[in-house]
């Protein structure tokens, strides 16, 4: 008979092998609820960002508002005795003789033109005084005209021998397309249409159809792509004025370009968007990549203070001689709003520093401080707040776990601090975060949620520049845009009188 043999197992490692898997189990579950939070947020909730720390207020209304029963003592409840109670319900409504002043209706701008219609009573009014005028004004709308300029150039003849005369005619006015048979008014409403309105030009083409004006797909993509190559000298000139600022901020953000390659297909491009918050003007530079190439080529010659998220290409531009790289606050503070739901307590703490952070801000705004001033506040007020949040973080990021959503955060920032409390050093730096011109970014936006790709209409950088410089500065200055567009490309047709 053999003897058995002992299987020593190491129960110490098992454990140990079995707690760490444990953990980890448990951290990608926290991260996978923390991202279906943000999913349900993104979806449902609400796109804010604002932040209030609760008070004791609202802890105590709150606790008044819960009953606190126990189920145990709702079961010790016994009915010992029931009595039927009828009563009366009367309803009293208070009046007043004071009538309330009704705010009548919108008044309508001053600007738009007046077709007067006068109403006589129908019944004779002779011998009658008149003491005034009832008006009522209604809003009415004429759909845009397709109409047709005529040119007409009398000829004359001058002779000079009986064998040589010469015709004598007008010469016609310059034209921005030579030869084409859309005017000036046409090609801007369409520019307008397309990268104003998001209208597509096959919808374009359908509208003119039920007009009775049958215009081929090829031919108002020779009228767009003409017309973009005439402002590339307008948007040279753009693109200095942004350009000659002291203080840009700086992001990129996705869109779907058609590709040349493969007919009917796409490939992802990215918009760069430099903001002159001084003069409030974006220059918008199309990419075929995200990498610091199109900084690079743009941002050779500026000189300045220079915002931006914490994306890695621009890491390498706080070495270059003249530009201060700078981080947006409301990166950090966003990944404190996302981690309230995981660690409510750190969250807010974070978030109560920055809010005291932009209340500062918010007082040199309102009260319209001086640089000098601004600055000498922010050392007062602001240097202090950032270095107690400094401290702060550095010693919870070492009892967080890095991927948890409040260890990202920290993570996020640490690296990060001395750029994002550049703001508090220096007085040329007018904003302490980029939400403000979040909104010139609208255009790309639009555009992706109709699912529209950008058409390549040309090879190489023009299409970059000058599709791109009229979304910027169009759609910037939307109240005036096809007065602008107009006027911009009557402009250049001038030039060929």
């Amino acid at each position: 008979m053999q003897p058995l043999t002992e299987q020593h197992t190491n129960y110490k490692a098992l454990y140990e092998q079995q707690s760490a898997a444990n953990k980890e189990l448990q951290l990608t579950i926290a991260s996978l609820t923390h991202q279906l939070h943000q999913l349900q947020k993104m979806i449902f909730g609400s796109k804010t960002e604002r932040f209030m720390l609760a008070t004791a207020a609202d802890t105590a209304a709150s606790a008044q508002l819960s009953l606190a029963l126990e189920a145990d003592t709702i079961t010790q409840c016994k009915i010992m005795d029931a009595t039927k109670v009828s009563y009366i319900r009367t309803k009293t409504e208070l009046t007043t003789n004071t009538p309330k002043a009704h705010p009548g209706r919108m008044k309508l701008p001053e600007h738009l033109r007046r077709e007067v219609i006068l109403l006589q009573p129908d019944r004779d009014v002779t011998g009658l005084r008149k003491i005034g005028d009832e008006v009522s004004e209604v809003l009415d709308y004429t759909p845009g005209e397709l109409y047709v300029k005529q040119y007409i150039r009398p000829k004359y003849v001058q002779p000079l021998t009986e064998l040589t005369n010469t015709v004598i005619t007008a010469s016609l006015p310059g034209r921005l397309l030579d030869k084409c048979m859309a005017g000036e008014g046409l090609l801007s409403q369409i520019i307008v249409d397309k990268y104003m309105d998001h209208l597509p030009l096959h919808r374009q083409l359908q509208r003119f159809e039920r007009a009775g004006i049958t215009i081929a797909q090829s031919t108002i993509n020779d009228w767009v792509k003409a017309v973009l190559t005439h402002l590339t000298a307008l948007y040279e000139v753009h693109k200095k004025k942004v350009l000659d600022s002291g203080y840009l901020h700086a992001d990129e953000t996705p869109i779907k370009v058609l590709d040349d390659a493969k007919k009917g297909t796409t490939h992802q491009g990215y918009y760069w968007v430099y903001h002159n918050s001084h003069e409030k003007l974006v220059l918008f530079d199309y990419r075929s990549g995200r990498g610091r190439e199109g900084p690079d080529d743009i941002l050779k010659d500026f000189k300045g203070y220079w915002q931006t998220d914490g994306y890695i290409a621009y890491d390498d531009f706080d070495k270059r001689e003249g530009i201060t790289l700078m981080h947006c606050m409301a990166h950090a503070r966003r990944k404190f709003s996302d981690a309230l739901q995981s660690d409510k307590n750190r969250a807010e703490h974070a978030l109560s520093l920055l809010q005291q952070l932009y209340a500062i801000e918010r007082r040199i705004k309102e009260e319209q401080l001086s640089a000098e001033a601004a600055v000498q506040l922010r050392q007062q007020q602001a240097v202090p707040l950032l270095s107690t949040m400094k401290q702060w973080m550095t010693g919870e990021y070492a009892k967080v776990l890095p991927k948890s959503p409040v260890g990202q955060a920290i993570g996020y920032c640490l690296p990060r601090w001395e750029k994002l409390e550049v703001k508090c050093l220096y007085d040329q730096c007018p904003a302490a975060n980029r939400q403000q011109w979040g909104r010139e970014c609208h255009p790309s936006c639009c555009s992706r949620q109709k699912k529209l790709p950008v058409c390549r209409l040309s090879s190489g950088s023009a299409k970059g520049s000058n599709d791109l410089f009229l979304v910027c500065y169009l759609q910037a200055t939307s109240h005036q845009s096809i007065q602008l567009a107009q006027r911009c490309i009557a402009t250049h047709a001038s030039l060929y009188d």
